[in-house]
């Protein structure tokens, strides 16, 4: 399986997570090109749901990356968010994938090395476990794609104002 590069979906966290991102990608920090960045207002945005969307459309692995804990713009959302992971590595070990497939993480936006880091670490993982079961042949990355741009059509009315109120339970 060590020919396999798996694709990785990480859900960020505006504020914190996606800065670091930016930041690893600024200083030229080495990873793995096999990531795509979903910038979400605050990670208590995420559903289980989507976690579990992003499994149907091919992906080997989720990374959710939220503001460290105590400082969420949102008061709480990183820890409805770690919460909602839980449940999802649950529902995986329920339906036979590896619930260390989805893995969440808290940066600050400083901590640009700790992104590349946790890629790499990702990838290293996901490469031993192997390519996901429900991953077609082909078609993965259209389907990454596509959840990409539903998920910013839906968010779009967070940057409107309504950020604040969709971070509740």
């Amino acid at each position: 399986m060590a020919d396999h590069e798996p694709l990785i979906l990480a859900f960020c966290c505006h504020y914190c997570a996606y800065a670091a991102a930016d930041l690893a990608g600024s200083m030229r920090l080495q990873y793995p090109n096999n990531v795509r960045v979903l910038k979400l207002p605050c990670t208590g945005k995420l559903e289980v749901n989507f976690v579990l969307a992003a499994f149907e459309r091919g992906v080997d692995g989720v990374i959710v990356a939220g503001c460290l804990e105590g400082g969420c713009h949102f008061l709480e959302g990183n820890l409805r968010a770690r919460r909602r992971v839980e449940r999802a590595r649950e529902l995986l070990g329920e339906i036979g994938l590896e619930p260390e497939r989805v893995e969440m993480f808290n940066l600050s936006s400083a901590e640009g090395p700790r992104f590349a880091q946790i890629v790499n670490e990702m990838t290293t993982r996901l490469t031993l476990l192997g390519p996901s079961p429900l991953r077609s042949a082909c078609g993965a990355e259209a389907g990454v794609r596509e959840m990409t741009r539903q998920a910013e059509k839906m968010l779009e009315s967070d940057r409107a104002g309504e950020a604040n109120d969709r971070c509740q339970p």
